[in-house]
Protein backbone atom coordinates (compact mmCIF):
# COMPACT_ATOMS: atom_id res chain seq x y z
CA UNK A 1 0.00 0.00 0.00
CA UNK A 2 2.88 2.00 0.96
CA UNK A 3 3.90 1.71 -2.67
CA UNK A 4 0.92 2.65 -4.15
CA UNK A 5 0.86 5.94 -2.29
CA UNK A 6 4.78 6.39 -3.24
CA UNK A 7 3.85 5.86 -7.40
CA UNK A 8 0.35 7.69 -7.30
CA UNK A 9 2.48 10.88 -6.62
CA UNK A 10 4.27 11.17 -10.04
CA UNK A 11 1.23 10.59 -12.26
CA UNK A 12 -0.69 12.64 -14.12
CA UNK A 13 -2.78 13.85 -11.55
CA UNK A 14 -0.01 14.79 -8.69
CA UNK A 15 1.81 16.44 -11.59
CA UNK A 16 -1.14 18.72 -12.28
CA UNK A 17 -2.27 19.09 -8.63
CA UNK A 18 -5.41 17.74 -9.37
CA UNK A 19 -6.65 16.60 -6.16
CA UNK A 20 -6.24 18.39 -2.28
CA UNK A 21 -4.83 17.04 0.41
CA UNK A 22 -8.39 15.69 1.68
CA UNK A 23 -8.88 13.66 -1.73
CA UNK A 24 -4.97 12.55 -1.11
CA UNK A 25 -5.42 11.46 2.13
CA UNK A 26 -8.65 9.28 1.36
CA UNK A 27 -6.18 6.86 -0.93
CA UNK A 28 -4.94 4.93 1.86
CA UNK A 29 -8.57 4.23 2.96
CA UNK A 30 -9.45 3.18 -0.31
CA UNK A 31 -6.81 0.60 -0.55
CA UNK A 32 -7.70 -0.29 2.72
CA UNK A 33 -10.95 -1.38 2.20
CA UNK A 34 -10.70 -2.80 -1.23
CA UNK A 35 -8.32 -5.73 1.23
CA UNK A 36 -10.58 -5.98 3.68
CA UNK A 37 -13.72 -6.48 1.74
CA UNK A 38 -11.86 -8.06 -1.30
CA UNK A 39 -13.05 -6.24 -4.26
CA UNK A 40 -12.83 -7.49 -7.40
CA UNK A 41 -13.89 -4.78 -9.88
CA UNK A 42 -14.59 -1.41 -9.63
CA UNK A 43 -17.03 1.25 -11.43
CA UNK A 44 -15.13 4.35 -12.28
CA UNK A 45 -18.21 6.69 -13.18
CA UNK A 46 -18.78 10.31 -14.71
CA UNK A 47 -21.85 12.22 -15.35
CA UNK A 48 -22.94 12.89 -18.77
CA UNK A 49 -24.24 16.21 -19.63
CA UNK A 50 -27.22 15.01 -18.83
CA UNK A 51 -26.72 13.67 -16.15
CA UNK A 52 -26.69 10.19 -16.47
CA UNK A 53 -23.87 7.96 -15.32
CA UNK A 54 -21.67 6.39 -17.37
CA UNK A 55 -18.82 3.95 -16.37
CA UNK A 56 -15.73 1.66 -17.05
CA UNK A 57 -15.62 -0.85 -15.01
CA UNK A 58 -11.81 -2.26 -13.52
CA UNK A 59 -9.88 -4.85 -12.15
CA UNK A 60 -8.30 -3.93 -8.83
CA UNK A 61 -4.84 -3.32 -10.82
CA UNK A 62 -6.35 -0.98 -13.01
CA UNK A 63 -7.84 0.76 -10.92
CA UNK A 64 -5.12 1.40 -8.56
CA UNK A 65 -3.02 2.93 -11.79
CA UNK A 66 -6.59 5.06 -12.09
CA UNK A 67 -5.27 6.45 -8.98
CA UNK A 68 -1.95 7.70 -9.83
CA UNK A 69 -3.01 8.79 -13.89
CA UNK A 70 -6.91 8.80 -14.25
CA UNK A 71 -8.16 6.81 -17.13
CA UNK A 72 -8.69 7.28 -20.71
CA UNK A 73 -12.08 7.91 -21.46
CA UNK A 74 -13.54 8.36 -25.02
CA UNK A 75 -15.16 11.64 -25.50
CA UNK A 76 -17.96 9.72 -27.89
CA UNK A 77 -21.24 10.51 -25.20
CA UNK A 78 -20.52 13.96 -25.41
CA UNK A 79 -21.26 14.34 -28.88
CA UNK A 80 -24.58 12.81 -28.09
CA UNK A 81 -28.36 13.98 -26.94
CA UNK A 82 -30.43 12.31 -24.69
CA UNK A 83 -31.65 9.40 -27.62
CA UNK A 84 -27.65 9.19 -28.33
CA UNK A 85 -28.18 10.92 -31.71
CA UNK A 86 -24.78 12.28 -33.18
CA UNK A 87 -25.28 16.28 -32.39
CA UNK A 88 -21.71 17.05 -33.09
CA UNK A 89 -19.24 16.03 -36.36
CA UNK A 90 -16.17 14.94 -34.18
CA UNK A 91 -14.04 14.51 -37.95
CA UNK A 92 -13.95 18.32 -38.65
CA UNK A 93 -11.47 20.74 -37.23
CA UNK A 94 -12.68 21.38 -33.57
CA UNK A 95 -14.59 18.65 -33.19
CA UNK A 96 -17.72 20.56 -33.97
CA UNK A 97 -17.00 22.20 -30.57
CA UNK A 98 -14.43 24.70 -31.80
CA UNK A 99 -12.11 23.41 -29.78
CA UNK A 100 -9.13 21.97 -31.16
CA UNK A 101 -8.27 19.22 -28.37
CA UNK A 102 -11.96 17.67 -29.26
CA UNK A 103 -10.62 17.10 -33.00
CA UNK A 104 -11.47 13.29 -34.06
CA UNK A 105 -13.21 11.99 -30.89
CA UNK A 106 -10.10 12.32 -28.72
CA UNK A 107 -9.46 10.64 -25.45
CA UNK A 108 -9.77 12.47 -22.38
CA UNK A 109 -8.87 11.96 -18.79
CA UNK A 110 -11.34 11.14 -15.87
CA UNK A 111 -9.68 11.66 -12.67
CA UNK A 112 -11.23 9.86 -9.61
CA UNK A 113 -12.57 11.32 -6.58
CA UNK A 114 -11.12 9.91 -3.54
CA UNK A 115 -13.91 11.39 -1.86
CA UNK A 116 -16.69 9.88 -3.71
CA UNK A 117 -15.86 6.07 -3.35
CA UNK A 118 -18.35 4.12 -2.16
CA UNK A 119 -19.43 0.09 -2.13
CA UNK A 120 -22.32 -1.12 -3.90
CA UNK A 121 -23.92 -3.29 -1.26
CA UNK A 122 -26.32 -4.75 -4.35
CA UNK A 123 -23.21 -5.54 -6.49
CA UNK A 124 -20.88 -8.31 -5.24
CA UNK A 125 -17.69 -7.40 -5.04
CA UNK A 126 -17.64 -4.23 -6.80
CA UNK A 127 -16.63 -0.51 -6.01
CA UNK A 128 -17.45 2.43 -7.18
CA UNK A 129 -15.68 6.35 -7.45
CA UNK A 130 -16.96 9.42 -9.15
CA UNK A 131 -14.70 11.14 -11.89
CA UNK A 132 -14.04 14.46 -12.45
CA UNK A 133 -13.09 14.72 -16.17
CA UNK A 134 -9.49 16.90 -17.78
CA UNK A 135 -7.82 17.35 -20.77
CA UNK A 136 -4.81 15.95 -21.71
CA UNK A 137 -3.37 19.14 -20.91
CA UNK A 138 -4.44 19.28 -17.43
CA UNK A 139 -7.30 21.97 -17.87
CA UNK A 140 -10.55 20.83 -16.59
CA UNK A 141 -12.86 19.68 -19.44
CA UNK A 142 -15.23 22.57 -20.01
CA UNK A 143 -18.12 20.40 -21.02
CA UNK A 144 -18.15 18.43 -17.75
CA UNK A 145 -21.07 19.57 -15.56
CA UNK A 146 -19.28 18.32 -12.48
CA UNK A 147 -16.85 20.96 -13.22
CA UNK A 148 -19.09 23.64 -14.06
CA UNK A 149 -20.16 23.14 -10.60
CA UNK A 150 -17.13 23.01 -8.53
CA UNK A 151 -16.65 26.49 -10.42
CA UNK A 152 -19.82 27.78 -9.34
CA UNK A 153 -19.13 26.60 -5.55
CA UNK A 154 -15.59 27.71 -5.57
CA UNK A 155 -16.91 31.43 -6.41
CA UNK A 156 -19.84 31.41 -3.71
CA UNK A 157 -17.28 29.82 -1.10
CA UNK A 158 -14.51 32.76 -2.08
CA UNK A 159 -17.45 35.13 -0.78
CA UNK A 160 -17.32 33.46 2.25
CA UNK A 161 -20.70 31.00 2.27
CA UNK A 162 -21.59 27.38 1.52
CA UNK A 163 -24.37 25.98 0.00
CA UNK A 164 -26.91 23.77 2.56
CA UNK A 165 -28.97 21.69 0.40
CA UNK A 166 -31.64 19.14 0.89
CA UNK A 167 -33.27 16.94 -2.12
CA UNK A 168 -36.91 16.15 -2.44
CA UNK A 169 -36.99 13.75 -5.52
CA UNK A 170 -40.41 12.48 -6.75
CA UNK A 171 -39.79 8.94 -9.78
CA UNK A 172 -42.52 6.46 -11.03
CA UNK A 173 -42.19 2.92 -9.40
CA UNK A 174 -43.31 0.26 -11.90
CA UNK A 175 -42.94 -3.49 -12.49
CA UNK A 176 -41.80 -5.09 -15.64
CA UNK A 177 -44.62 -7.09 -17.29
CA UNK A 178 -42.78 -7.78 -20.21
CA UNK A 179 -38.92 -7.18 -20.50
CA UNK A 180 -38.54 -9.28 -23.88
CA UNK A 181 -36.28 -7.36 -26.08
CA UNK A 182 -37.57 -7.38 -29.39
CA UNK A 183 -34.72 -7.28 -32.58
CA UNK A 184 -37.28 -5.73 -34.42
CA UNK A 185 -37.64 -2.72 -32.37
CA UNK A 186 -34.12 -2.44 -30.53
CA UNK A 187 -34.12 1.27 -31.86
CA UNK A 188 -31.24 3.12 -33.62
CA UNK A 189 -29.40 6.10 -32.69
CA UNK A 190 -31.83 8.75 -32.15
CA UNK A 191 -34.33 6.70 -32.46
CA UNK A 192 -34.48 4.62 -28.85
CA UNK A 193 -35.92 1.49 -29.01
CA UNK A 194 -40.18 0.71 -27.42
CA UNK A 195 -39.05 0.33 -23.30
CA UNK A 196 -40.16 -3.15 -21.52
CA UNK A 197 -43.77 -3.39 -21.00
CA UNK A 198 -44.90 -2.98 -17.51
CA UNK A 199 -47.34 -2.08 -14.67
CA UNK A 200 -48.12 0.18 -11.87
CA UNK A 201 -48.02 -0.91 -8.52
CA UNK A 202 -50.32 0.95 -6.63
CA UNK A 203 -53.59 2.40 -7.28
CA UNK A 204 -54.44 6.27 -7.20
CA UNK A 205 -55.24 9.00 -6.21
CA UNK A 206 -54.58 8.09 -2.55
CA UNK A 207 -52.17 10.70 -1.58
CA UNK A 208 -49.90 9.17 1.27
CA UNK A 209 -51.92 6.54 1.73
CA UNK A 210 -50.06 3.93 4.18
CA UNK A 211 -51.90 0.60 2.39
CA UNK A 212 -49.83 1.58 -1.02
CA UNK A 213 -46.69 2.04 0.63
CA UNK A 214 -47.19 -1.57 2.59
CA UNK A 215 -47.70 -2.96 -0.85
CA UNK A 216 -44.59 -2.25 -2.17
CA UNK A 217 -42.66 -2.64 1.45
CA UNK A 218 -40.08 -5.41 0.28
CA UNK A 219 -38.72 -3.26 -2.69
CA UNK A 220 -39.19 0.06 -0.59
CA UNK A 221 -37.14 -1.55 2.32
CA UNK A 222 -34.40 -2.41 0.06
CA UNK A 223 -34.25 0.69 -1.51
CA UNK A 224 -34.02 2.27 2.12
CA UNK A 225 -31.10 -0.08 3.21
CA UNK A 226 -29.00 0.17 0.25
CA UNK A 227 -29.21 4.15 0.56
CA UNK A 228 -28.01 3.67 4.05
CA UNK A 229 -25.21 1.47 2.69
CA UNK A 230 -24.09 3.98 0.68
CA UNK A 231 -23.99 6.57 3.16
CA UNK A 232 -26.87 8.47 1.67
CA UNK A 233 -28.92 10.50 4.17
CA UNK A 234 -32.15 9.34 3.54
CA UNK A 235 -34.99 10.73 5.96
CA UNK A 236 -38.49 9.46 4.27
CA UNK A 237 -39.78 7.36 1.92
CA UNK A 238 -43.35 7.73 1.03
CA UNK A 239 -46.43 7.64 -1.08
CA UNK A 240 -47.19 10.31 -3.46
CA UNK A 241 -50.13 11.36 -5.12
CA UNK A 242 -50.51 9.86 -8.32
CA UNK A 243 -50.39 6.20 -9.14
CA UNK A 244 -46.73 4.42 -8.23
CA UNK A 245 -45.38 7.60 -7.61
CA UNK A 246 -42.98 7.33 -4.67
CA UNK A 247 -41.04 10.34 -3.05
CA UNK A 248 -37.77 10.33 -1.15
CA UNK A 249 -35.97 13.34 0.74
CA UNK A 250 -32.84 13.71 2.15
CA UNK A 251 -30.94 15.29 5.44
CA UNK A 252 -29.17 19.02 4.04
CA UNK A 253 -25.60 18.05 3.02
CA UNK A 254 -23.23 21.12 2.08
CA UNK A 255 -21.00 21.40 -1.16
CA UNK A 256 -21.00 19.47 -3.86
CA UNK A 257 -22.39 16.49 -1.88
CA UNK A 258 -25.58 16.51 -2.56
CA UNK A 259 -25.38 16.78 -6.36
CA UNK A 260 -23.48 13.71 -5.86
CA UNK A 261 -25.37 12.29 -3.88
CA UNK A 262 -28.51 12.91 -6.06
CA UNK A 263 -26.30 11.61 -9.13
CA UNK A 264 -25.70 7.96 -7.00
CA UNK A 265 -29.14 7.82 -6.02
CA UNK A 266 -31.36 7.52 -9.37
CA UNK A 267 -28.65 5.38 -10.83
CA UNK A 268 -28.64 3.21 -7.52
CA UNK A 269 -32.60 2.77 -7.53
CA UNK A 270 -32.62 1.67 -11.49
CA UNK A 271 -29.90 -0.90 -10.86
CA UNK A 272 -31.77 -2.60 -7.35
CA UNK A 273 -35.52 -1.94 -9.08
CA UNK A 274 -33.93 -3.55 -12.22
CA UNK A 275 -32.73 -6.65 -10.20
CA UNK A 276 -36.10 -7.63 -8.62
CA UNK A 277 -38.37 -7.15 -11.51
CA UNK A 278 -38.83 -3.53 -11.27
CA UNK A 279 -38.36 -0.57 -13.46
CA UNK A 280 -37.96 2.90 -11.50
CA UNK A 281 -38.13 6.20 -13.98
CA UNK A 282 -37.06 9.35 -13.15
CA UNK A 283 -38.66 10.74 -16.17
CA UNK A 284 -41.24 13.25 -15.04
CA UNK A 285 -44.33 12.10 -16.73
CA UNK A 286 -44.42 8.67 -18.41
CA UNK A 287 -46.98 7.90 -20.57
CA UNK A 288 -49.33 5.63 -19.23
CA UNK A 289 -52.52 6.64 -18.15
CA UNK A 290 -53.24 7.94 -15.23
CA UNK A 291 -49.36 8.81 -14.11
CA UNK A 292 -48.95 12.16 -12.75
CA UNK A 293 -45.85 14.36 -13.25
CA UNK A 294 -42.80 14.04 -10.49
CA UNK A 295 -41.08 17.15 -9.57
CA UNK A 296 -37.63 17.97 -7.89
CA UNK A 297 -37.92 20.45 -5.16
CA UNK A 298 -34.40 21.43 -5.02
CA UNK A 299 -34.15 22.93 -1.02
CA UNK A 300 -31.53 25.64 -0.21
CA UNK A 301 -29.84 28.07 2.21
CA UNK A 302 -26.11 29.46 2.40
CA UNK A 303 -24.38 29.20 5.62
CA UNK A 304 -21.36 31.04 6.69
CA UNK A 305 -18.65 28.55 5.50
CA UNK A 306 -16.24 28.81 8.74
CA UNK A 307 -19.16 28.90 11.43
CA UNK A 308 -21.76 26.93 9.30
CA UNK A 309 -24.37 29.47 10.85
CA UNK A 310 -27.41 29.95 8.18
CA UNK A 311 -27.81 33.37 6.21
CA UNK A 312 -30.84 32.74 5.36
CA UNK A 313 -32.35 33.49 9.03
CA UNK A 314 -34.30 36.66 9.15
CA UNK A 315 -32.86 39.44 10.96
CA UNK A 316 -36.22 40.97 12.41
CA UNK A 317 -39.69 38.86 13.33
CA UNK A 318 -41.66 40.57 10.27
CA UNK A 319 -39.43 39.21 7.85
CA UNK A 320 -39.52 35.89 6.26
CA UNK A 321 -36.19 35.31 5.35
CA UNK A 322 -32.42 37.36 6.05
CA UNK A 323 -32.00 40.77 3.47
CA UNK A 324 -29.36 38.74 1.98
CA UNK A 325 -32.07 35.14 1.55
CA UNK A 326 -34.03 38.11 -0.49
CA UNK A 327 -31.45 39.45 -2.74
CA UNK A 328 -30.47 35.66 -3.62
CA UNK A 329 -33.74 34.74 -4.59
CA UNK A 330 -34.18 37.38 -6.65
CA UNK A 331 -31.65 36.43 -8.28
CA UNK A 332 -32.97 33.37 -9.13
CA UNK A 333 -36.00 34.48 -9.98
CA UNK A 334 -34.72 37.16 -12.20
CA UNK A 335 -32.45 34.38 -14.21
CA UNK A 336 -35.65 31.69 -14.31
CA UNK A 337 -36.60 31.22 -17.99
CA UNK A 338 -33.00 30.71 -18.54
CA UNK A 339 -32.01 28.50 -15.89
CA UNK A 340 -35.07 26.28 -16.40
CA UNK A 341 -33.20 24.72 -19.22
CA UNK A 342 -31.30 23.44 -16.49
CA UNK A 343 -33.68 22.77 -13.89
CA UNK A 344 -36.27 21.24 -16.34
CA UNK A 345 -34.05 20.00 -19.36
CA UNK A 346 -36.45 17.42 -21.14
CA UNK A 347 -39.19 17.88 -23.62
CA UNK A 348 -41.68 16.15 -21.36
CA UNK A 349 -40.94 18.18 -18.27
CA UNK A 350 -42.76 21.19 -19.75
CA UNK A 351 -46.28 19.48 -19.25
CA UNK A 352 -45.86 19.96 -15.37
CA UNK A 353 -46.12 23.59 -15.43
CA UNK A 354 -49.98 23.89 -15.27
CA UNK A 355 -51.93 26.69 -13.08
CA UNK A 356 -53.25 25.07 -9.83
CA UNK A 357 -50.96 21.95 -10.41
CA UNK A 358 -48.81 22.30 -7.32
CA UNK A 359 -45.93 23.54 -10.17
CA UNK A 360 -45.45 26.77 -10.93
CA UNK A 361 -46.10 28.44 -13.97
CA UNK A 362 -44.40 31.72 -13.18
CA UNK A 363 -41.16 32.91 -11.66
CA UNK A 364 -42.82 33.83 -7.99
CA UNK A 365 -41.62 33.58 -4.88
CA UNK A 366 -44.09 32.75 -1.63
CA UNK A 367 -43.55 31.89 2.46
CA UNK A 368 -44.73 28.11 2.54
CA UNK A 369 -46.63 28.57 -0.80
CA UNK A 370 -47.19 25.47 -2.77
CA UNK A 371 -48.08 27.24 -6.03
CA UNK A 372 -44.66 29.70 -6.41
CA UNK A 373 -41.65 28.44 -7.85
CA UNK A 374 -39.81 29.78 -4.55
CA UNK A 375 -41.62 28.78 -1.60
CA UNK A 376 -39.46 30.15 1.73
CA UNK A 377 -39.56 27.89 4.69
CA UNK A 378 -38.79 29.26 8.11
CA UNK A 379 -38.46 32.42 10.12
CA UNK A 380 -37.46 34.68 12.53
CA UNK A 381 -35.41 32.47 15.16
CA UNK A 382 -35.90 29.29 13.13
CA UNK A 383 -32.20 27.70 12.40
CA UNK A 384 -33.43 25.72 9.76
CA UNK A 385 -35.05 28.50 7.74
CA UNK A 386 -34.76 27.89 3.63
CA UNK A 387 -36.00 27.65 0.35
CA UNK A 388 -37.07 25.44 -2.58
CA UNK A 389 -37.18 25.47 -5.72
CA UNK A 390 -40.09 23.73 -7.30
CA UNK A 391 -39.23 23.97 -10.96
CA UNK A 392 -36.91 20.57 -11.21
CA UNK A 393 -37.93 17.65 -12.82
CA UNK A 394 -35.89 14.54 -11.51
CA UNK A 395 -34.52 14.14 -14.99
CA UNK A 396 -32.21 17.04 -14.49
CA UNK A 397 -28.63 17.02 -14.65
CA UNK A 398 -28.09 17.71 -10.81
CA UNK A 399 -24.90 19.60 -10.91
CA UNK A 400 -26.12 21.91 -13.85
CA UNK A 401 -29.20 22.33 -11.62
CA UNK A 402 -27.16 23.38 -8.71
CA UNK A 403 -25.02 25.77 -10.39
CA UNK A 404 -27.70 27.89 -11.72
CA UNK A 405 -29.06 28.62 -8.82
CA UNK A 406 -25.48 29.34 -7.36
CA UNK A 407 -24.61 31.58 -10.36
CA UNK A 408 -28.09 33.24 -10.37
CA UNK A 409 -28.15 33.99 -6.80
CA UNK A 410 -24.80 35.23 -6.70
CA UNK A 411 -25.84 38.14 -9.24
CA UNK A 412 -28.84 38.87 -7.02
CA UNK A 413 -26.67 39.54 -4.08
CA UNK A 414 -23.97 40.99 -6.15
CA UNK A 415 -26.30 43.76 -7.60
CA UNK A 416 -28.43 43.66 -4.63
CA UNK A 417 -31.68 42.45 -5.93
CA UNK A 418 -35.11 42.47 -4.66
CA UNK A 419 -37.75 39.96 -5.15
CA UNK A 420 -40.42 42.51 -4.35
CA UNK A 421 -43.56 41.08 -2.47
CA UNK A 422 -44.47 37.21 -1.32
CA UNK A 423 -47.41 35.85 -3.94
CA UNK A 424 -50.20 35.13 -1.88
CA UNK A 425 -52.51 34.11 -5.51
CA UNK A 426 -49.18 32.32 -6.70
CA UNK A 427 -51.45 31.79 -10.17
CA UNK A 428 -52.72 34.74 -10.81
CA UNK A 429 -50.14 36.80 -9.42
CA UNK A 430 -48.10 39.36 -12.35
CA UNK A 431 -44.98 37.73 -12.84
CA UNK A 432 -42.80 36.37 -15.23
CA UNK A 433 -44.31 32.97 -16.75
CA UNK A 434 -42.01 29.96 -16.95
CA UNK A 435 -40.85 28.96 -20.72
CA UNK A 436 -44.35 26.88 -21.72
CA UNK A 437 -41.96 24.46 -23.60
CA UNK A 438 -37.83 23.77 -23.98
CA UNK A 439 -37.73 26.00 -27.19
CA UNK A 440 -38.88 29.21 -25.74
CA UNK A 441 -36.22 28.10 -22.29
CA UNK A 442 -33.58 27.54 -24.63
CA UNK A 443 -34.16 31.04 -26.56
CA UNK A 444 -34.18 32.52 -23.35
CA UNK A 445 -30.52 30.97 -22.12
CA UNK A 446 -29.38 31.90 -25.45
CA UNK A 447 -30.55 35.37 -24.40
CA UNK A 448 -28.67 35.23 -21.14
CA UNK A 449 -25.52 37.24 -20.37
CA UNK A 450 -25.21 35.87 -16.71
CA UNK A 451 -24.93 32.31 -17.85
CA UNK A 452 -22.62 32.77 -20.73
CA UNK A 453 -20.17 34.81 -18.64
CA UNK A 454 -20.26 32.61 -15.77
CA UNK A 455 -20.60 28.76 -17.61
CA UNK A 456 -18.91 29.97 -20.99
CA UNK A 457 -19.51 30.54 -24.23
CA UNK A 458 -18.20 27.70 -25.51
CA UNK A 459 -20.48 25.29 -22.42
CA UNK A 460 -23.58 27.54 -23.13
CA UNK A 461 -23.12 26.88 -26.47
CA UNK A 462 -22.75 23.14 -26.44
CA UNK A 463 -26.27 22.82 -24.11
CA UNK A 464 -28.12 24.50 -26.42
CA UNK A 465 -26.87 23.24 -29.82
CA UNK A 466 -27.81 19.72 -27.47
CA UNK A 467 -31.31 20.49 -26.48
CA UNK A 468 -31.72 21.70 -29.54
CA UNK A 469 -31.26 18.03 -31.53
CA UNK A 470 -33.45 16.79 -29.12
CA UNK A 471 -35.91 19.45 -29.64
CA UNK A 472 -35.95 19.06 -33.69
CA UNK A 473 -36.05 15.23 -33.63
CA UNK A 474 -39.47 15.95 -31.48
CA UNK A 475 -40.98 18.50 -33.65
CA UNK A 476 -40.20 16.29 -36.27
CA UNK A 477 -41.98 13.32 -34.91
CA UNK A 478 -45.19 14.97 -34.35
CA UNK A 479 -45.46 17.03 -37.59
CA UNK A 480 -44.84 13.69 -39.26
CA UNK A 481 -47.46 11.95 -36.63
CA UNK A 482 -49.91 15.12 -36.65
CA UNK A 483 -50.26 15.28 -33.12
CA UNK A 484 -52.73 17.76 -32.19
CA UNK A 485 -52.19 19.61 -28.65
CA UNK A 486 -48.76 18.16 -28.08
CA UNK A 487 -47.89 21.19 -25.95
CA UNK A 488 -50.15 19.19 -23.78
CA UNK A 489 -50.20 15.48 -24.19
CA UNK A 490 -47.20 12.76 -23.29
CA UNK A 491 -46.52 11.31 -26.70
CA UNK A 492 -45.10 8.13 -27.68
CA UNK A 493 -41.87 10.04 -28.68
CA UNK A 494 -41.07 11.08 -25.05
CA UNK A 495 -42.04 7.91 -23.82
CA UNK A 496 -39.60 6.04 -25.60
CA UNK A 497 -36.75 8.54 -25.43
CA UNK A 498 -37.11 9.45 -21.72
CA UNK A 499 -38.92 6.00 -19.54
CA UNK A 500 -35.82 3.88 -20.03
CA UNK A 501 -32.72 5.75 -19.40
CA UNK A 502 -34.07 8.95 -16.78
Amino acid sequence: MDTILQVSQDGFIARHQLWNSEQTAAVEKICAEIQEKNLRLIRVAWSDQHGISRAKTLTVPAFLGALTDGIDFNTGPLFFDTANAIVFNPFVKGGGFDLVEMTGCPNYALVPDPLTFRVLPWAPQTGWILCDAYLKTGAPLPFDSRQVCRKALKELNEKGYDLLSGLEVEFSLTKIVDNEINPELLGAPGSPGEPPKVRPVARGYQYQLEAHNDEIDEILQLIVTNMEDLGLPIRTIEDEWGPSQIEVTFAPMRGIAAADAMLLFRTAVKQICRRHGYLATFMCRPSIPGFFSSGWHLHQSLVDIESGENLFMPEVETESLSVLGKQYIAGILKHARASTVFTTPTVNGYKRFKPNSLAPDRAGWGVDNRGTMIRVLGGYGIKSTHFENRAGEPAANPYLYFASQIFAGLDGIENRLDPGKACDEAYLDEREMIPRNLQEAVDSLRDCTLFQHKMGPLFVDYIIKMKESEISRYMAYVEKEKVEDYQNIVTEWEHREYFEIF
